[in-house]
């Protein structure tokens, strides 16, 4: 049996509670993970996102032009 299908056997008002739990896990995690990148010394240096910006790639639009 899938996971989803599971969920679904679940009561509604056990799958709300599963809902909101899972939206907390993820709030907490936001909060707490940029508190924990300070307390470690994990935070990006500005050279450090100079080369990650040179890596990324870049989009570039181009007119398809008034002949088509």
């Amino acid at each position: 049996m899938s996971v989803f299908q599971s969920f679904r056997n679940l009561s509604p008002r056990m799958r709300l509670g599963v809902g909101v739990g899972l939206l907390a896990w993820g709030v907490i995690g936001l909060q707490l993970s940029d508190r924990a990148e300070e307390r470690f010394g994990l935070k990006a240096s500005d050279e450090d996102k100079a080369a990650l910006s040179q890596l990324a790639p870049r989009v570039v639009t181009v007119d398809k032009g008034k002949d088509r």
